[in-house]
């Protein structure tokens, strides 16, 4: 199974409270993902606090932040499993880092002053104090009502916890010692204090959706030619909602979406308007941001959605939908062809949550802008001075910079096949074969008439030992030099090469006596192959008894090639 099935079984397992269960399917998700994948350490980290594993669920978060620093979500898991494990001041500091990088987060907020709650309440319960302070426990009903709170129910059914309370009803100043191996008394503590604070606080631990661990690549010149209708099914916020008003805001969106099919989109906006004013759900915001977006006033639409983010923190909001705002944000500044700013909102986007379709958005927005980049490099008055220039450190020997050079000459014209076959012979000179062989097709692809591309490539395969390829480059050039001016001296050089390579293919071993060596030669796949076929096999027969015959054939290009291989091996002798 992949990461991210692994992932939806631990989110299926958090949400029917099986916490057990869920750790193990976010570990096997961990080591299943091929990056660390800090919302999974911040998933496990949840499980472990729901379970009060306070110390595991700190692991987890610390591990979370340090794989994305950048995520306030992760230092507000830090402080929740610091809080657990009383230690205020540690929450305090997590809960500001939130802060730091998100002034909004309101959940980090409202931790920040629970914590500070939490510290206040535990100074005030010294031993100096406690007699004071538990006044308000002598309740003979207290167990009763502690065991009926919400915020106290579950943990009261812990016998433990109930006979530590009883002791703390008969003995308060015994608390304080207790209250630092369990931090379950803080909760009772403030509860019947009637301080509004919960452990861990932020209403407990939530999963993080992430992630469709997917991967594709899109011209970022393509635009969804489908109108890109709101979804009337978007989820809202997560703030208390009364349902009369909410179910009216719906059913004005439902128009509106329905104006919104038919290209009403003023009439859209309008009642996305009045849905938001009668209930506040960022939804509606990203609706009306879409009806502008179609109907082509993107700066519009960026203000809306900058108001759905900002509304959307403050009402603590699911952060998918402040994704899509910030996705379509980076959609129109695609559309307005601002490159790097529809980037910095799809990676703010893909920090919120990860989607495939905006990850492919991302990817090929910055593929565009790189390409754009590079185009307006281009100058050829410029690649001709740093041809020069790396010309005149290749004659001086100074490879590194004659290549420093060469490919200052490629970003300045990329088109010019010379930059490639010149750094190709630099690269020879350190030995950088392979390398200097990449350059030589680059070469050939922009000119396949360019014939010292063609041998500086057969020389680089010549020095790899790789006599076939070489053999195979030569004939090309070969070729292609007797279509393009058939240069006597030029022919001569490539057959040179072309019979050293064969001899160095067909060289026999040190103290190999030839016919050995030639036995060896026929065992060889080129040779074989040569052999096997039936139209060699009757043009070795009939060369027997008619050498002559052989040169008549010899004039066919693929003939030849076969034969000089054959004689290369021995096979065929001549006289």
């Amino acid at each position: 199974m992949s990461a991210e099935e692994f992932k939806a079984q631990g989110n299926e397992a958090f949400k029917q409270k099986k916490f057990p269960e869920a750790i193990e399917h976010f570990s096997k998700a961990i080591a299943a993902s091929e990056t660390p994948n800090h919302v999974l350490y911040s998933n496990r980290s949840a499980c472990y606090a729901s379970l009060q594993q306070y110390s595991n669920a700190l692991s987890d978060a610390k591990e979370c932040v340090k794989i994305n620093p950048s995520w306030a979500k992760g230092y507000n898991r830090v402080a929740a499993a610091e809080f657990g494990l009383g230690d205020y001041d540690a929450a305090i500091e997590a809960y500001k880092k939130a802060l730091e990088i998100e002034p909004t987060n309101s959940m980090a907020q409202e931790g920040l002053k629970q914590a500070n709650e939490a510290k206040n309440a535990a100074s005030s319960a010294g031993p100096g104090n406690m007699n004071d302070m538990f006044s308000k426990f002598t309740d003979p009903n207290l167990i009763a009502k502690l065991q009926v709170n919400p915020k106290t129910a579950e943990m009261m059914k812990d016998p433990t916890l109930v006979e530590k309370v009883r002791k703390m009803q008969s003995n308060p100043q015994s608390v304080a010692q207790d209250m630092m191996s369990d931090p379950r008394l803080m909760t009772v503590i403030t509860t019947i204090l009637g301080i509004d604070l919960e452990q861990p606080p932020n209403n407990g631990p939530k999963f993080d959706e992430d992630v469709n661990m997917e991967d594709a690549t899109k011209d970022v010149k393509e635009e969804k030619t489908k109108t890109e209708t709101p979804k009337a099914q978007e989820e809202a916020s997560e703030q208390p909602t009364d349902i009369s008003e909410k179910a009216e805001a719906d059913k004005i969106k439902a128009e509106a979406n329905a104006l919104y099919k038919q290209k009403k989109f003023d009439e859209a906006i309008e009642l996305y308007n009045k849905a938001w004013e009668t209930h506040k759900d960022i939804t509606y915001l990203n609706n009306r941001a879409a009806a502008e977006f179609e109907k082509g006033d993107y700066d519009a639409a960026i203000e809306t959605c900058l108001k759905a983010i900002d509304e959307g923190r403050s009402m603590r909001s699911d952060y998918k939908l402040i994704a899509k705002s910030f996705a379509r944000i980076g959609n129109c500044y695609l559309k307005k062809d601002d490159l790097p700013n529809a980037i910095k909102y799809f990676e703010k986007s893909l920090t919120e949550h990860r989607t495939a379709d905006t990850l492919n958005k991302l990817r090929a927005t910055e593929k565009e802008l790189k390409k754009r980049e590079a185009e307006s490099y281009i100058d050829k008055d410029k690649a001709e001075e740093a041809r020069l220039q790396g010309k005149e450190f290749f004659n001086k020997g100074d490879w590194p910079n004659a290549i420093k050079a060469y490919s200052e000459m490629i970003k300045r014209d990329p088109n010019d096949a010379r930059g490639y076959s010149n750094r190709a012979a630099a690269l020879a000179k350190l030995m950088s074969f392979p390398d200097a062989i990449r350059d030589c097709d680059q070469a050939i692809k922009l000119d396949p008439t360019f014939i010292r591309a063609y041998i500086r490539k057969a020389n680089a395969q010549l020095a790899m030992k790789d006599y076939k390829a070489c053999t195979d480059t030569l004939y090309e050039a070969k070729d292609a030099e007797s279509k393009a001016g058939n240069n006597p001296a030029t022919i001569r050089e490539i057959e040179g090469l072309i019979q050293k390579a064969l001899s160095l293919r067909f060289q026999p071993e040190e103290g190999e006596s030839y016919e050995k060596a030639v036995q060896r030669f026929q065992t060889f796949p080129e040779v074989v192959e040569i052999l096997q076929d039936p139209i060699m096999n009757s043009i070795l027969q009939q060369a027997q008894n008619n050498p002559a015959a052989l040169n008549e054939h010899m004039k066919n290009p693929e003939i030849y090639k076969k034969i000089v291989v054959l004689m290369a091996a021995g096979i065929i002798r001549t006289r």
